[in-house]
């Protein structure tokens, strides 16, 4: 019965293909694997804080991953990424278990809410609902996308010096319920990271409200 639906699904993406043909990076990361994606973490300082990445943006399959994700919707993508994440918590998880008993949240970084109606979701958010339910529901982890908000507008950091990634990120979080976060222990999750400018603004905020907070991103451009 699986083999009969897998062919089904092949049947059915290949018939799309013809009516709306996607990108070849989308029909590339349909093919990309766990192993593909080659989950190497590593720590790196930036904007006063310690973030840790756990793909190499330059390896194709993982910009494939990130990008048809992020443009395009990618189902698989976010599959994939979702996979590479839970790979890697699973381990920190227990470690701070075994000494903690701190609630651990997984907080998305947020969009403003123009730039997410424009896009149609948040990819981080796409790429949390994907992990295993232990993850979500209390057991390991639980998933909190309310519990930080973007509550100004910023603009794109792509094209922006690092000085002025740092002032177009000042005071773009807030925490609507601190009391939500006090004494837990916060992945704080993006995407991409750059000069870390985000993640460090996102981190402040979390941190003033009482949270323990380990930033960390798929991957570092």
């Amino acid at each position: 019965m699986r083999m009969n639906l897998q062919k089904i699904r092949e049947v059915f993406i290949s018939a799309l293909d013809i009516i709306l043909p996607r990108r070849a990076r989308t029909i590339r990361a349909e093919n990309w694997t766990l192993y593909d994606l080659a989950v190497s973490p590593k720590n790196h300082d930036a904007c006063g804080i310690r973030i840790t990445t756990l793909l190499d943006y330059k390896n194709p399959a993982v910009e494939d991953c990130i990008r048809s994700l992020k443009y395009d919707g990618s189902s698989r993508a976010a599959e994939l990424l979702s996979e590479a994440l839970a790979d890697y918590l699973r381990e920190e998880i227990a470690q701070i278990k075994s000494f903690s008993v701190r609630p651990i949240l997984l907080v998305p970084i947020p969009l403003y809410k123009t730039r997410e109606r424009e896009r149609g979701f948040n990819q981080v958010e796409t790429i949390l609902k994907k992990s295993p339910r232990e993850f979500l529901d209390g057991t390991l982890a639980s998933y909190s996308p309310r519990a930080l908000a973007r509550i100004r507008e910023t603009k794109q950091q792509t094209h922006l010096s690092r000085a002025e990634r740092l002032q177009n990120m000042t005071g773009a979080f807030s925490v609507p319920v601190p009391e939500s976060v006090r004494d837990s222990h916060i992945f704080l999750i993006d995407d991409v990271t750059t000069t870390g400018a985000t993640l460090a603004e996102a981190a402040r905020a979390l941190e003033q409200s009482g949270a323990e907070v380990s930033a960390l991103a798929l991957a570092r451009a």
